[in-house]
């Protein structure tokens, strides 16, 4: 992969060592920390078009996740925990100190989105406000799992597969489903909205067969111990009370499980939330309208 240095022109390249091994992330920007959380099929180069928006009110960390990008990918085990959302939010905790932030301000997309609320109820001190991008609760959507959903998502229960089943399809022709699978979750149903070198960026983990194992081993920790642990902090009643943001595409996953607000409103004493016109992915489809929204909401009191 190319470093793609021109979509962040003065940002700095970071590998910062954590216990989960390194993660990578570009930091740039002046003010308050601010973390940037990516999703699955992409990578932190996601932001690209979000981050010049947001750089002059913030110092911006966007990082790869544990077992994607640049960042290292962790030595997994028989329940998949190394990839747990618990572990990843535990990893970014870990190299946001290591660049000197203790407290700061969280927005993730998709799998990024999942560490940023897992983060928040694990790590409650740590945030001062959080943003999610076009999810739902892990548990809400297997809860939701109906036919026409699960048909949506069908990726989730196909990379929660046991090894090798995933990692050997995907491995007859990974970018072919990689652009078919992120193609058919915009709201255009083409990829016309992804910026080509982003693109190849995205493509180029699904030919190494490593990286396409540490993605499946997300989504198995996502499948079994991420599912048990959203269901009993939802049973006993565990909350978000920091504020919180909510955005999804109007014609993006979240919305086609349920009304996203009302949801979160189950999991958070203060949020708020809208929809953006985009599909699934936010900050490449409509980047101008996510970025402003995350800027009203970071900068609010």
């Amino acid at each position: 992969m190319s470093d793609l240095a021109d979509l962040y022109p003065g940002f700095a390249s970071e590998w910062i060592d954590t216990s989960f091994g390194r993660i990578f992330a570009r930091v740039g920007g002046s003010g308050p920390p601010l973390l940037l959380l990516h999703g699955f099929s992409e990578t932190h180069v996601m932001w690209h078009r979000v981050a010049p928006q947001l750089a002059d009110a913030f110092t911006l960390i966007i990082a790869d996740l544990p077992g994607y990008g640049w960042s290292d990918m962790p030595r997994t085990d028989a329940l998949h925990m190394p990839y747990s959302k618990r572990a990843m939010a535990k990893a970014m905790v870990e190299a946001m100190e290591r660049l000197g932030h203790v407290h700061f301000a969280l927005a993730g997309h998709d799998r990024g989105g999942r560490v940023s609320y897992r983060l928040a109820l694990d790590h409650p001190g740590r945030l001062s406000k959080l943003a999610v991008l076009d999810i739902l609760p892990t548990y809400n959507y297997w809860e939701r799992m109906n036919r026409a959903y699960a048909l949506k998502i069908y990726h989730w229960t196909f990379l929660a597969q046991p090894y090798p089943l995933p990692e050997t399809l995907i491995s007859a022709n990974g970018e072919f489903f990689l652009r078919f699978k992120m193609a058919s979750q915009t709201g255009s149903k083409t990829l016309d909205a992804i910026d080509a070198r982003a693109l190849e960026h995205y493509i180029a983990p699904f030919r190494d067969p490593a990286r396409v194992h540490a993605m499946c081993e997300d989504y198995r920790a996502g499948a079994y111990f991420d599912y048990d642990l959203d269901k009993a902090d939802f049973e006993a009643g565990k909350k978000i009370t920091i504020p919180m943001l909510a955005l999804w595409g109007n014609a993006g996953v979240a919305q086609a499980a349920a009304t996203p607000l009302d949801t979160w409103k189950q999991w958070a004493t203060n949020v708020d939330g809208m929809p953006v016109d985009s599909g699934h992915f936010l900050t490449e489809e409509n980047p101008d309208d996510t970025a402003r929204a995350l800027r009203e909401f970071f900068l609010a009191d």
